[in-house]
């Protein structure tokens, strides 16, 4: 439960940030750069701190290993652009806003499920779609990379 309402709370003072720095456009380069990290740094967390835990349900190893392996091969790409061209445009696309909202949704779902009951089905189903845009960004981004190297 407290794990829960902290993940809640992080994500709610997440989007208020995000709001309030493009409502009083105080958007900074220093900015662009720590929210996304603090972003995987939560989710990450999470994952890890779920699947390292004594709750009854957890996530499958196979799902937090597809979830960690595609942030470092996110970030190992971007330095590598980075050095071989000396910068790096990351657009956000809507693969990648899909795969925070399922990896956020299996977060929140799995959290819930130790709570209340929640059939497993459906459990696992946001598991898959979570895995299935995790997959489907990474190949986008992947893609948007091989662009830039190619400029």
């Amino acid at each position: 439960m407290y794990a829960l309402l902290v993940f809640i709370l992080a994500g709610i003072t997440d989007a208020l940030d995000g709001f309030l720095a493009r409502k009083l456009n105080q958007i900074t380069y220093l900015g662009k750069i720590l929210d996304p990290i603090a972003d995987k740094a939560l989710l990450i967390t999470s994952f890890v701190f779920i699947y390292t835990s004594s709750l009854e349900v957890k996530f499958p190893f196979w799902y937090v290993v597809i979830v960690i392996s595609r942030d470092i091969y996110l970030v190992a790409g971007a330095i590598l652009i980075y050095f071989l061209k000396g910068g790096v445009k990351i657009n956000p696309s809507l693969f990648g806003k899909l795969t925070t909202f399922f990896q956020i949704a299996s977060i929140i779902v799995i959290l819930v499920a130790n709570i209340l009951f929640i059939p497993m089905y459906l459990v696992n189903i946001t598991i898959y779609l979570a895995t299935l845009f995790t997959i489907l960004s990474t190949i986008n981004y992947t893609n948007e990379g091989i662009k830039q190297l190619m400029r």
